[in-house]
């Protein structure tokens, strides 16, 4: 008990005569972690954000859009502004919408032209002999076949840079923009076709002419190079103003009928049951190629009535859509959209082409 209480008072009296340097020392140190409030070792408070700035930031870019003078964006482009130029039919108009027209894809106040459901109207008529003699002055001369030999061994193979993917959307308008943002480092641009559009490639290399100015000047397959033109200036590219959201498809009038006109329901159970227990002409894949399946299914339309594609990893989307390409460019009538399997009827039209050459040769 003597030992313990003699080490108690050595303890006391040497930390009563600590020097006055340590003493100013730990009063320093202190100092300096109160003041430094970022410490991880000795504090879990994390750094103060300048929220003030942020603010300031923020509501100074809103006021710059509301002051912009360029917004809302006018557009000279002479035709209308749609999400897909190549799959859509301006003559089929849709019978109900699923968002209310007011609801533009290029934004509220963005744009000088209204929304109508489905597309955005030109605000003025365009002479098509100005617009075709603005684009052979950009365009300029013709290429020689050395220069275009050389572009499209330049842009042709897969490993090109400068590519744009055309999917199932078509030629839509934001691919517009695309295009001529390549167009800025290079002379042309390479395409590369998939999926349902490329059941009509007349139809994409259209619009693509048209919509952007250039031209095409090699085309195999799937592949499209589209040349930009000898005259033509980046600085003096087109406005073009992007569709923010892929707007809603409006409901257009139903594509497959109970009862075709000039078939009673009995005919047409027969032949939906003969469609789907024959052999499928094609099997179509996810994103392939259908450059071939017009000409195939019109000569076999020559010694059969109806026809079945499979279509069983295609998709029903897309199914329904190249139902509805194969009845205009064929054409048939689609009769049956069953299991990702599409009957097509070559219609009574097929039947009376064939019996006139040989009512006039009877006649004759």
């Amino acid at each position: 008990m003597v030992r313990l209480f003699s080490w108690h008072r050595l303890t006391r009296k040497t930390l009563i005569q600590i020097p006055a340097q340590s003493i100013s020392f730990s009063r320093f140190v202190s100092q300096s972690i109160s003041e430094d409030i970022y410490d991880p070792p000795f504090s879990s408070t994390s750094r103060p954000s300048n929220s003030k700035k942020i603010k300031k930031k923020a509501s100074k870019g809103a006021s710059n859009l509301k002051e912009d003078p360029k917004v809302p964006l006018k557009s000279d482009l002479p035709f209308d502004f749609r999400y897909s130029y190549s799959e859509t039919n301006p003559s089929v108009e849709p019978i109900s919408f699923r968002e209310p027209p007011k609801f533009s894809p290029f934004g509220p106040g963005r744009l000088d032209r209204k929304w109508t459901g489905t597309f955005a109207p030109a605000q003025q008529e365009v002479d098509p002999e100005k617009v075709a003699e603005k684009n052979n002055r950009v365009l300029g001369d013709p290429l020689s076949e050395e220069e275009i030999a050389e572009l499209v061994e330049r842009y042709r193979h897969n490993d090109c840079t400068r590519q744009i993917n055309l999917g199932k959307g078509g030629v839509t308008h934001n691919m517009l923009d695309d295009i001529h943002n390549h167009w800025k480092r290079a002379e042309a641009v390479r395409i590369k076709c998939l999926g349902v559009p490329t059941l009509d490639m007349d139809s994409i290399c259209f619009h693509l002419e048209d919509k952007s100015g250039g031209k095409i000047i090699y085309r195999n397959i799937n592949i499209l190079i589209l040349y930009r033109g000898r005259n033509y200036d980046p600085k003096c590219r087109p406005v073009i103003p992007l569709m923010l959201w892929k707007p809603y498809a409006p409901i257009y009038p139903r594509l497959v009928k109970n009862v075709v006109d000039g078939l009673t329901h009995e005919e047409m159970k027969e032949m939906r049951n003969r469609g789907l227990n024959c052999l499928p002409l094609m099997k179509l894949t996810r994103n392939g190629v259908y450059v071939n399946v017009v000409e195939r299914m019109r000569e076999a339309f020559k010694t059969e009535d109806v026809v079945r594609l499979d279509c069983t990893h295609a998709g029903t989307s897309d199914c329904k859509r190249i139902g509805v390409k194969l009845r205009d460019l064929v054409p048939c009538v689609p009769i049956l959209f069953k299991d990702e399997q599409i009957i097509l009827w070559r219609g009574k039209i097929e039947l009376e082409q064939r019996s006139d050459p040989l009512i006039e040769n009877s006649n004759s």
